[in-house]
């Protein structure tokens, strides 16, 4: 563990509360107004939870992958919005960086987004490169000791706020798929750089999305990720990210889902029809046994996979069976919950609504349900050869 028994756990419980008594009461005025307020950020900032995935060395908590998937369990019980916030800077925005880059570029970097002095941002699918990663188009042509950025970004989270883009870009035009892809590190102020219109999504609003349109943005050689040597090897450093990110989002779905098992449970066990309690007819039961035996599995998964991540074992098929199980079945936990509800499972006043358009992202970002079957299905298919 890398931390203290006694320390994690203190730090776990203190999410907790924060979740319960700031978060949550906050939901609905976040869904109504699309924005989560700036005291609650800064707040989120004073709780180091910008940092907790960052290094010690650069400022951050320094979690593993196990004791970042117990907090995002406790995260998972309000609104996804909320941990979108600083979610960025401790996955897909800063883990290149841990991975990857150079000692300069981390010490550069790492404290700022470890405070949440600036916000990081993964930009790396397209408008023609989503599922297929592999097939980026936005160019970076060499220049002296620069290299000029040209393409669009799509639905790229916390665009709007980032100050630094990690940026996938094709550096030889030669190369087929991944391998001609290098990671850039952007500054957002950098000329050269617009953003298109936030979208106006299903769910999980206070969380923004939009692209972002490179035009010749100039960016130094030495901003690749890692450095010059490692040009054109950007493809590795964002599957390497990914895996820890799939991790992170399963550990997350579990959290939804226990939230959306107790609303169920709370609103059946007043409700009442027929004389008594809707929680007392056996087919409600069975629809709060069947979520609470397939949470209790996903959370089984990414304990699991968290540890032998940790352990420096390989965990790429493993985080791709976590993602499709966590995401699928916080899905089905959802769907359950509303019709537990019945009529006020459809009605705005009540959480489960909001939570049933929430968790649907869950299915498609970083990597859809489809895409991780693919990988578990080669990684099978491979070791049998």
């Amino acid at each position: 563990m890398a931390l203290d028994t006694d320390v994690l756990d203190q730090l776990i419980s203190t999410v907790r509360r924060f979740v319960e008594e700031r978060l949550v009461p906050l939901e609905a005025q976040v869904a109504e107004e699309d924005h989560i307020p700036d005291e609650v950020v800064d707040e989120m900032r004073d709780l180091g939870l910008f940092g907790l995935t960052i290094p010690e060395a650069y400022g951050g908590l320094g979690l593993n992958t196990e004791e970042e998937c117990q907090l995002m369990m406790e995260f998972g019980r309000t609104s996804p919005a909320f941990r979108s916030v600083f979610g960025t800077n401790n996955g897909i925005g800063s883990q290149g960086l841990v991975m990857d880059g150079t000692e300069d570029q981390k010490r550069y970097y790492l404290p700022r987004l470890a405070t949440g002095e600036i916000i990081g941002s993964f930009a790396l699918t397209e408008p023609e490169a989503g599922s297929d990663s592999a097939a980026v188009q936005t160019k970076a042509i060499k220049d002296g000791d620069d290299y000029l950025l040209t393409g669009t970004k799509r639905y790229i989270t916390n665009a709007e706020s980032a100050q630094l883009f990690t940026v996938f870009a094709r550096t030889d035009p030669n190369e087929p798929g991944s391998r001609g892809v290098s990671a850039f590190l952007v500054d957002a102020n950098s000329p050269g750089i617009t953003l298109g219109k936030p979208y106006k999504k299903m769910g999980q609003q206070g969380a923004h999305v939009c692209d972002v349109i490179f035009e010749e943005c100039r960016v130094p050689e030495a901003n690749i990720i890692g450095g010059p040597d490692r040009v054109n090897k950007g493809f590795q450093t964002a599957m390497k990210t990914l895996d820890r990110g799939r991790i992170h989002i399963s550990a997350l779905s579990v959290g939804c889902a226990q939230r959306l098992i107790d609303m169920s449970v709370a609103y059946a066990v007043e409700r009442k029809q027929f004389g008594k309690p809707i929680a007392e007819f056996q087919l409600l039961q069975g629809m709060f046994a069947d979520s609470q035996a397939e949470c209790y599995a996903a959370k089984c998964m990414v304990l699991d996979a968290a540890r032998r991540r940790d352990a420096g074992d390989p965990v790429g098929m493993l985080a791709s069976c976590c993602k499709l199980f966590a995401t699928e079945m916080v899905g089905r936990v959802a769907d359950r919950a509303v019709q537990i509800h019945g009529g006020a499972g459809y009605i705005e006043e009540y959480a489960v609504a909001r939570f049933y358009r929430d968790v649907r992202l869950f299915r498609i970002y970083e990597g859809t349900s489809q895409i991780q079957q693919t990988i578990i299905a080669r990684n099978l298919i491979r070791d049998a050869s």
